[in-house]
């Protein structure tokens, strides 16, 4: 196995080393003093910026990068076919997935914060690390987005508290050892390995059967799916909602952005009153689950509002990219029917004319699976554009394509077109989009690209 604290002298190779999590796990290894190198197709901002601190960057996989490597890490995106992982398992060194190599790094850390959730863990995690950080702990934190608060998405830390994202994909989040652990929601998601509901719902009561007795496990309790685990749970809980919960939000009010104002209570009694910065219902739920976890770990209650105010929120998660003639850009990362209608929501709040929509649909065996939700996700948007399908780590099986769902959503009542190129794309907003619009780029793949090319 490997020891965070005693194996200095072994070199450690990561193989995709430009992801976000797996740049995040190198980083918290140079700031060990490890020597670090790593592998990817291209270049970017992330190996630039892990260069700089002492590791060793290869741009393309090859066998003689791993020349003189101890251990191997490699993300769920390499294949069995890559040549550094057929070298590896040739000269029998140690291996370990991402998720195994989080978790022998999580072990360390007796105060292990996971959240989980088919959608909002980047905010989340993200709310509960600027927390601890203005409660003077000086957690290590590892986060799936880019953060300004910590400049970036990870921060080494020496106190025994560690924040991550718990992700549910091919069962990773059972490699981990929490000692809190937060369940957000659980939707049907990642059908390319799920059976079905019932399996998704196992692996997330796997996952809160991790945490010790002493532990807590934080849970929403307006899912039936989440209250359904903690009801077999024998460690500490605590619950959240708008109705329902030990913590619940009150007298809710938006601003001109669509950010909330409320009022919790704790055991319905009055606890305090908040303000987010961030908007959209779904961030007061992520915000109510926040104030669970402080309220656990002793943090006083000022330094919780004051966290939730500040909190500006992640790249790529409702991030305004800028505004041209008028027209104000945003970003977001929905990919699932249920984020789809969190964010519509949320921008349907912010002082608009009209609302164009461009989608970026996420993987095959997610757009299959999910078909109907799809085609039922987006009402309220005025425009809706759908590109071609962002394949990550699958093959065109033919069995979907976005005309195909840009059809049934213009079945469904929503003005629907499907463009192919981010060229033609582009051309058709210069067109059609006027003062006073908002133009939201939604998508887990590089459809962001499209704002940026807007607003330049």
């Amino acid at each position: 196995m490997f020891d965070l604290d005693k194996d200095f002298n072994k070199k450690v190779h990561f193989i995709g080393i430009g992801g976000i999590s797996m740049s995040a796990l190198a980083e918290i290894l140079l700031k060990y003093g490890y020597k670090v190198s790593g592998s990817d197709k291209t270049r970017s901002h992330i190996t630039d910026k892990l260069e700089k601190l002492g590791a060793k960057i290869f741009i393309g996989h090859d066998v003689k990068n791993i020349q003189d490597a101890d251990i191997i890490v490699y993300t769920a995106a390499i294949k069995d076919d890559n040549p550094e992982l057929i070298e590896a398992r040739n000269k029998n060194l140690l291996i370990f997935d991402r998720a195994e190599f989080l978790g022998q790094i999580m072990k360390r850390y007796k105060k292990g914060i996971a959240v989980a959730g088919t959608h909002g863990k980047t905010t989340t995690t993200s709310l509960i690390s600027l927390m601890l950080l203005n409660a003077k702990v000086d957690p290590t934190l590892l986060i799936g987005g880019e953060v300004d608060t910590i400049g970036g998405n990870v921060r080494v830390g020496k106190s025994p508290y560690f924040v991550t994202e718990a992700c549910e994909y091919k069962e990773s989040f059972l490699k981990f050892y929490p000692y809190i652990g937060v369940i957000l929601n659980i939707d049907e998601d990642h059908l390319d390995y799920y059976k079905d509901i019932n399996h998704i719902k196992e692996a997330f009561l796997k996952f809160a059967k991790l945490i010790p007795k002493n532990g807590l496990i934080i849970g929403y309790a307006e899912d039936p799916n989440v209250i359904e685990i903690m009801e077999k749970l024998n460690c500490n809980k605590l619950t959240y909602g708008i109705n329902k919960g030990d913590f619940k939000a009150k007298n809710i009010s938006y601003d001109e952005r669509g950010c909330a104002s409320f009022t919790v209570t704790f055991n319905d009694k009055y606890y305090s009153d908040f303000k987010i910065s961030i908007p959209g219902e779904h961030n007061i739920l992520n915000a109510l689950a926040t104030i669970a976890c402080g309220h656990f770990l002793g943090i006083d209650v000022e330094t919780i509002k004051d966290s939730l105010y500040e909190f500006k929120g992640t790249h790529r998660r409702f991030e305004k990219k800028g505004e041209k003639n008028g027209v104000i850009v945003i970003d977001d990362y929905a990919h699932h029917p249920a984020e789809i209608k969190a964010t519509i929501k949320a921008v349907k709040n912010y002082p608009h004319k009209r609302i164009f929509c461009v989608f970026q649909p996420h993987t095959y065996t997610r757009t299959y699976a999910l078909f109907d939700e799809f085609s039922k996700a987006f009402y309220g948007v005025d425009k809706l554009i759908l590109t071609d399908i962002y394949a990550a780590r699958e093959k065109d099986t033919g069995l979907v394509n976005s005309k195909m769902l840009s059809d049934a959503i213009s079945k469904n009542g929503v003005d629907c077109i499907y463009i192919k190129k981010f060229e033609d794309i582009l051309d058709y907003l210069n067109k059609e989009a006027k003062e006073g619009d908002i133009v939201i780029t939604m998508g887990a793949g590089d459809v962001y690209k499209i704002g940026e090319m807007f607003l330049k």
